[in-house]
């Protein structure tokens, strides 16, 4: 049986829906599947999204920017936006049963120093990733109370 599939959706696709993918695919990978997209995909994944990733032993490297509509065929069981266009844009997706809005302030716009900057990346980082980390628990908890004879 396939896993259910949890998309997550920020207008460029280049950080904050990256950090949340990453982050989710890490903490509940073994009873979901997990992608990101974007309604204006930037095209790329913000190099200092993928840093502050690898400073707390999460991969990122293999991504890449994607268009929700790559998703419009795909059975979505959830749909999670992490900004407020993605969140305004968002279409119903084929077998979608849940939708949650989590906004995330965007560290791309940040302005400032290299330093600062790499800190702002690391606050949402970690906001994201108390916020991730926890649903992905209760995702667990179910997975492990279905598996159960």
């Amino acid at each position: 049986m396939a896993k259910p599939l949890v998309l997550i959706l920020c207008t460029g696709n280049s950080c904050r829906s990256h950090l949340a993918e990453a982050i989710l695919r890490k903490e509940a990978g073994e009873c979901i599947e997990v992608a990101s997209a974007g309604s204006k995909p930037a095209g790329f994944v913000h190099p200092m999204a993928i840093e502050v990733l690898k400073e707390i032993g999460i991969d990122a490297s293999g991504h890449h920017s994607k268009h929700l509509s790559e998703f419009l065929t795909k059975p979505v069981s959830t749909v999670i936006t992490v900004c407020g266009n993605a969140d305004q844009v968002c279409p119903v997706f084929p077998g979608q049963l849940n939708r949650y809005h989590w906004g995330f302030d965007d560290p791309a716009h940040f302005s400032g120093t290299p330093e600062e900057t790499r800190q702002e990346f690391r606050r949402v980082r970690d906001q994201i990733y108390r916020v991730f980390s926890a649903y992905a628990a209760g995702l667990r908890e179910g997975f492990a109370a279905n598996k159960k004879p």
